[in-house]
């Protein structure tokens, strides 16, 4: 009668045997070509995380052609925050040249550092010259920086059941390419009282502002209570929606500070509602 040991092969060893094998060489051919999911993290970060140079103001104006970042301040439910461009490892491609793939979202990210994800230049739509001064009421678009984000619009459009914020179910803001009226902006003064003074004037640098879209009048907001979380972290959803408190102003939800470099080299500069004597 036959006698099975420990050294006896049973079931099916050999279909077992060569399936790991055929496992571990498609393990090693991805990562050969860099498609394993902590390559691709790595690839994602690399390029959407490394310094990019802001303007430095010299006259404390924005200009059209001005590489800035949008930095809301922050409130009671959530931390100060940039504009940021919401890529993940499937937002990406590498053909022909490494670039992200539109639409792509926008959400707003606890890491204030200046690098393609939170980098936007000022760029014209009514043919003003590169350089020259922007101005409360003018209209102007939001294009990310060269590089691996590059052509991107901020955009937004109406509300509707197909197209609107995940979370919040607000006004959808995103990337898009090429611009259009979709991705037309404005920006006024923060304090409604003040805000006839000062259309029409220059735009100062580092200073609380509203942020407008010009097709719904809707403003720029960043949402607290809506957390998403993505490869950066822990991260909070973006919309284009007017909140307004009891005098009929708006919530600091509402008020972002367009920033670029310190003349000095000291980096960012931030200027509080304390310092510009905002109420």
């Amino acid at each position: 009668m036959a006698q099975y040991r420990t050294s006896v092969k049973i079931g099916n060893w050999n279909e077992e045997l060569r399936l790991e094998e055929d496992t571990k060489r498609e393990h090693l051919e991805k990562k050969e070509r860099g498609e394993l999911a902590a390559q691709k993290v790595d690839f994602l970060k690399q390029h959407m995380l490394s310094p990019v140079d802001l303007t430095v103001t010299t006259d404390g104006r924005l200009h059209f052609g001005d590489v800035v970042m949008l930095v809301n301040m922050g409130g009671e439910e959530r931390d100060c925050s940039a504009l940021s461009i919401n890529a993940d490892v499937n937002s990406f491609n590498k053909i022909p040249t490494p670039g992200i793939i539109s639409p792509c979202g926008v959400v707003a990210g606890r890491g204030i550092q200046a690098c393609p994800r939170t980098a936007f230049i000022i760029t014209s739509v009514d043919g003003s010259l590169e350089g020259s001064t922007l101005h409360f009421d003018q209209s102007f678009a939001l294009k990310t920086t060269s590089g691996f984000a590059r052509g991107l619009y901020l955009t937004s459009d109406l509300q509707s059941f197909q197209k609107c914020a995940k979370k919040s179910r607000l006004q959808e803001v995103n990337l898009e390419d090429g611009s259009s009226f979709l991705s037309w902006w404005k920006i006024v003064h923060f304090d409604p009282q003040e805000r006839l003074e000062y259309e029409g004037q220059p735009v100062p640098a580092n200073m609380s502002v509203l942020i407008i879209h010009c097709k719904t009048n809707q403003a720029l907001a960043v949402l607290g209570g809506h957390v998403i979380w993505n490869t950066y972290g822990k991260e909070y959803e973006m919309t284009a929606h007017t909140f307004l408190d009891s005098h009929k102003a708006e919530q600091d939800n509402n008020r972002w500070t367009l920033c670029n470099s310190d003349p000095a080299g000291k980096g960012l500069v931030l200027l509080t509602h304390t310092q510009l004597g905002a109420p």
